[in-house]
């Protein structure tokens, strides 16, 4: 099992933590090979708020997925979101010293790594620095520079920020739980890899993740992420104002909507009604579904209405910035009924729902193709990604490592060789002195004779 480079995404949500475990088959699909969920306890709108509860919940989905799977897990990839998430754009560049090469990675990275220089607000630290288009010598428009030549590289990025305190509480309960944590991703980045395909990314397309206690959006454009944002608002104030408008308990609230719940009031007649147990002896709840939808409604409107204005803010309306594919709909929320319609009523763009299931193997469960798991399974892609570059670097490393170790044993033999010709040389050298002696003596006595 080790051969097959086994990840674990895990998903640190407000209403639940899950762990998945994958691996890449034969065709290069993500195969999942064990899930395991649990009820988060910790975590309020996508910030952790008991580091001991969020632990607790952690270890629960994390034994469960190795239950299922048989494996153990050591490190995973784990998402960040939070009210806390901001994004901004920043240009820079950086002057190369010989222009007579080509730019590769190595120039990429040093330019990447100024930008995480930055100076950010007191207690804030950057996330992700995602380069969108490249300048080379001022020509611009630029995507993929490595290859070219050029004396200055500039690019434009979408820079990813948190907060400090927020990112070390999730790393504080992931290594808490007996695990490594291998790197930290975007929900919402996540969220879009395992959902949008590369034409709608193309296009243009608002990836809108409906969680718990969050909303999460991602616009892309021409291939490249263009805006994020994370906005307060998820499933759970749709429940909350369920319990409230209905005057019932959290449970009963969250299962109404689940079952009867629906974002349009108008599909409901005046005559459906539904009965709610009452609390230890007391009379059953009636509720109009009619209610029930408006109720929901108000809601869904108010956040649709958060993540249209930020879709402004980036400049759909702008003919150059027009989102194409229009609307991609994920995460738990996206389940409620007649969603997809009440957004495309409100922003007039073309509305899906996004199963994360273009990623993987043919023969996944029809539960882990659920709107659900997409952050999930974005989460397990982006681990598997990053343990095959660093295999990849490894074994690049490795590479170098024995052509030095040769060229060193090749030297050594050059020298051995060397100093084995000064040997004979030397010994060629003795015995021709020894016999230059002799033939001295001989003469000399031949001279003494001879007298």
């Amino acid at each position: 099992m080790e051969q097959r480079n086994i990840a674990v995404g895990l998903d640190i949500g407000t209403t639940k933590i899950v762990a998945m475990i994958g691996a890449k088959n034969d065709y290069g699909k993500v195969e999942i090979l064990g899930i395991g969920k649990s009820k988060s306890l910790g975590v309020h709108r996508g910030v952790v708020n008991n580091i001991t509860q969020t632990i607790q919940s952690i270890q629960q989905a994390v034994q469960d997925a190795e239950t299922s799977s048989g494996l153990k897990i050591k490190d995973v990839v784990v998402g960040i979101a939070g009210q806390h998430i901001r994004s901004l754009q920043h240009s820079d560049y950086i002057t190369r010293s010989n222009s007579d090469e080509v730019i590769d990675e190595d120039d990429i990275d040093r330019l990447c790594n100024q930008v995480h220089k930055l100076v950010m607000l007191p207690g804030e630290e950057i996330i992700h620095v995602l380069p969108q288009d490249f300048k080379v010598d001022g020509q611009a428009e630029i995507k993929e520079p490595i290859g070219m030549y050029g004396g200055r590289l500039e690019a434009n990025f979408h820079v990813v920020v948190g907060q400090v305190a927020s990112i070390k509480n999730i790393g504080r309960c992931v290594k808490s739980s007996g695990l490594e944590l291998s790197g930290i991703t975007l929900e919402p980045l996540a969220s879009a890899n395992a959902v949008l395909s590369q034409e709608e990314k193309e296009a243009g397309v608002a990836l809108i993740d409906i969680g718990g206690g969050t909303t999460d959006l991602a616009i892309f454009k021409d291939g490249i992420i263009r805006h994020t944002a994370v906005i307060p608002f998820g499933g759970n104030v749709i429940t909350e104002d369920i319990k409230e408008g209905c005057s019932i308990i959290e449970k009963q609230a969250e299962l109404l909507k689940i079952k009867f719940g629906s974002a349009w009031p108008g599909e409901n007649k005046d005559n459906e009604i539904v009965s709610i147990p009452g609390l230890r002896g007391r009379e059953p709840k009636e509720i109009t579904l009619k209610n029930l939808s408006k109720i929901i409604h108000a809601r869904v409107v108010e956040i649709i209405d958060q993540v249209y204005l930020e879709i402004k803010n980036y400049g759909h309306e702008d003919q150059k910035k027009k989102l194409i594919a229009g609307i991609v709909l994920t995460g738990g929320g996206a389940q409620l009924q007649h969603l997809k319609q009440l957004v495309e009523y409100i922003t007039g763009m073309d509305t899906r729902i996004g199963y994360p299931n273009e990623h993987l193997a043919g023969d996944s469960d029809s539960e882990t193709t659920s709107p659900l798991y997409a952050t999930a399974v974005g989460l397990l892609m982006n681990s598997l990604e990053s343990k095959k570059r660093a295999k990849i670097l490894s074994e690049q490393e490795e590479i170098e490592e024995k052509q030095n170790r040769i060229l060193a044993a090749e030297e050594n033999k050059n020298e051995t060789k060397i100093s084995e010709v000064e040997v004979k040389d030397n010994k060629s050298q003795k015995q021709g002195k020894r016999f230059f002696d002799k033939w001295a003596e001989k003469f000399k006595e031949f001279l003494d004779n001879a007298e």
